[in-house]
């Protein structure tokens, strides 16, 4: 049998949405809150990350920075259009805000009372805003606190964490696995 040469796919090859669809496509039931993160190239990270597993929206609190901006757009690599975002002085506002509309909040952190990553067993039918912390200090303390949920990523290395963009495609690749979201087979 004759062997079929290597071929890497380009964007017209994997049948992408065009960015005008994407508002309008049935989206994951996902809004991803960023709590003071810092780096603005992890900011760039989380909306591109967000646009492949199409979240809903992403909140940005705080100091973590707002496109337009030259630095987010390196990571971003255009997902800032794709993305919904929305911005919020104050982390614990986001949330209550959420909260008040049936979201159910759960925050990326490593305390004595977070469930690991594993267990986590997404409600068939519920939505969920996960929150992601600052680089060096995590999620703050308050945040913590009115979370209905907080989840760590079990790790086996010797540092103390994932970097925080990371994380996010961690959460997200398991959310869509036990929810068995196919979008590639309606992407509508």
């Amino acid at each position: 049998m004759p062997s079929m040469k290597l071929k890497k796919h380009v964007l017209d090859d994997l049948g992408r949405i065009k960015e005008k669809e994407y508002k309008n496509v049935l989206k994951t039931p996902i809004v991803v809150i960023l709590d003071n993160i810092r780096s603005l190239q992890n900011v760039g990270s989380f909306f591109r990350t967000g646009d492949a597993f199409r979240i809903e929206k992403i909140v940005l609190c705080g100091i973590t920075g707002t496109p337009p901006n030259r630095e987010i757009e390196k990571t971003a690599l255009g997902a800032t259009k794709s993305v919904d975002f929305e911005y919020y002085a104050e982390t614990i506002s986001a949330i209550e805000s959420y909260k008040s509309d049936g979201w159910i909040i759960v925050s990326m952190e490593q305390t004595n009372k977070s469930i690991e990553l594993q267990t986590f067993k997404p409600k068939t039918g519920a939505k969920y805003c996960f929150i992601f912390g600052n680089e060096v200090f995590g999620v703050a303390e308050p945040v913590l606190e009115k979370s209905d949920i907080i989840i760590e990523i079990p790790q086996f290395g010797t540092k103390h964490s994932f970097n925080v963009s990371v994380s996010a495609g961690i959460v997200l690749w398991d959310f869509y696995l036990k929810n068995k979201l196919n979008f590639f087979s309606n992407p509508s």
